[in-house]
C-alpha cells in the first residue's frame, strides 16, 4: 500500500470521475484505474462502483472512506511537523531581560554558534511578563529572566538557575562612590540614580531598598545595557547584579565600576526559562546547554570574567540548578 494510492481514492470520490480525477493528478486514467485496481485487490474489497456515468465510492469503501481520510491527515501532520523540526534546527528564539546580556549571553551565543554554524540565534529584549507570555505562545523557545530570593517560580516553565549574585551599584571610577568600600543608601540618594523601568525585577529591588526615600534626582531606563551605557557617560549611578557588571566591557575597558551596597545581603538569580509542556526544539536543547556550561565557567573565572569562547564537550544541564528557592514574594 502507497499514500498516493489513498490520495486517488480519495480524489475519485471528491470529483465523481476517474478522467476529472486523473486530470487534476496530472496521471493518465488507464494509470490511476490501474493503480486504484492494485489497491483494491491489496485489501479485497471493491473501493470503487464503476458505472458509464462515472465513478463513485462504494459502499465497502465508504465504510473503510474515514480510516484512508485519517491515514491521509497523519501524512500531513507528520510532512509538518518534518517540516518545523526542519525550520527550528535553523533557529532558536531567545528572550532576556537583559541583566546577564554582554557577560553571559554574548560568550554562550558565540560559543553556541561555534558548535553549531548553520543555526540563527534570535535574541528578543523584553520584560519578564512578555517573555513569559512569548514562551507559552511558542513565539521563544527560551528566556533569561531575574528573581530575587524567596520569589515563587511560576508552574508552567522548567527553569535552571545559571547564576546567582548581589545588587551592587554601578557608577563610573572618577565617582565619590567609587571611593567607598561600600555604598550605603543614603550614599546613593545624594547622587543621581538610573533606575529600571517598572516591570523588572531591580525596579521592584530599587523601590524596596529606597523604602520611598527620593534620590537626588532620577533617571528612568529599560534594560541594563542602556542604564551601564548612561552611567559610562557620567550620568549618574545604577543599581544591577554584580554579574550584570563584571566582566562587562564596559567594566574592562574602565568605564564603570561597582561598589557592593552595605547591609544587604539580597540575592539575584539569573534564571533560563522553558515552556514544560511541548516538544523542546533541539537547537533550543543545545542553547540552554550551552548556557549551563558558559554559566559555570563564568562562576569559576577569577572575578567571573567572561567564559571562554570555545565550548566543552556537550552536557544536560545539572538537576541541581533546575529550581530556585520558593518563598512568599517580597
Amino acid at each position: 500500500m502507497r499514500i498516493e494510492q489513498l490520495e486517488y481514492i480519495t480524489a475519485v470520490t471528491r470529483l465523481g470521475s476517474l478522467r476529472r480525477a486523473a486530470e487534476e493528478l496530472h496521471i493518465s486514467q488507464p494509470a490511476l484505474s490501474e493503480t486504484v485496481r492494485n489497491l483494491e485487490r491489496e485489501l479485497g474489497v471493491d473501493l470503487l462502483d464503476r458505472r458509464r456515468s462515472g465513478a463513485r465510492i462504494s459502499d465497502e469503501g465508504s465504510e473503510l472512506l474515514p480510516h484512508i481520510v485519517g491515514v491521509l491527515d497523519a501524512v500531513d501532520r507528520l510532512r509538518r511537523a518534518a517540516h518545523d523540526q526542519h525550520l527550528t534546527s535553523r533557529m532558536v528564539r531567545l528572550g532576556t531581560v537583559n541583566a546577564a546580556t554582554v557577560p553571559l549571553l554574548v560568550p554562550t551565543v558565540r560559543a553556541f554558534r561555534e558548535a553549531h554554524p548553520g543555526t540563527q540565534v534570535e535574541v528578543v529584549g523584553a520584560q519578564q511578563a512578555e517573555i513569559h507570555r512569548a514562551l507559552l505562545e511558542g513565539s521563544l523557545d527560551l528566556g533569561l529572566v531575574n528573581y530575587l530570593r524567596g520569589d515563587d517560580l511560576p508552574p508552567d516553565f522548567q527553569a535552571t538557575e545559571l547564576l546567582r549574585g548581589r545588587p551592587v551599584v554601578c557608577m563610573r571610577p572618577d565617582s565619590p562612590l567609587a571611593a567607598l568600600p561600600a555604598v550605603r543608601v543614603a550614599d546613593l540618594l545624594r547622587e543621581p540614580l538610573i533606575v529600571m523601568r517598572a516591570g523588572y525585577v531591580m525596579h521592584r529591588y530599587v523601590h524596596r531598598l529606597l523604602a520611598d526615600r527620593t534620590p537626588a534626582f532620577s533617571y528612568s531606563t529599560d534594560g541594563a545595557e542602556m542604564g551601564k551605557l548612561m552611567v559610562a557617560e557620567g550620568l549618574g549611578a545604577t543599581v544591577l547584579p554584580d554579574f550584570s557588571v563584571t566582566g562587562d566591557p564596559l567594566e574592562r575597558l574602565g568605564a564603570i565600576t561597582h561598589r557592593p551596597l552595605a547591609d544587604d545581603d539580597t540575592d539575584v538569580l539569573l534564571v533560563l526559562q522553558r515552556r514544560r509542556s511541548g516538544t523542546v526544539p533541539r537547537a533550543a536543547r543545545s542553547l540552554h546547554e550551552s548556557f549551563v556550561r558558559c554559566a559555570e565557567q563564568y562562576r569559576r573565572s577569577p572575578a567571573g570574567g567572561q567564559p571562554p569562547a570555545s565550548p566543552s564537550s556537550p552536557s544536560s544541564p545539572s538537576s541541581a540548578g533546575t529550581a530556585a528557592p520558593r518563598a512568599s514574594r517580597s
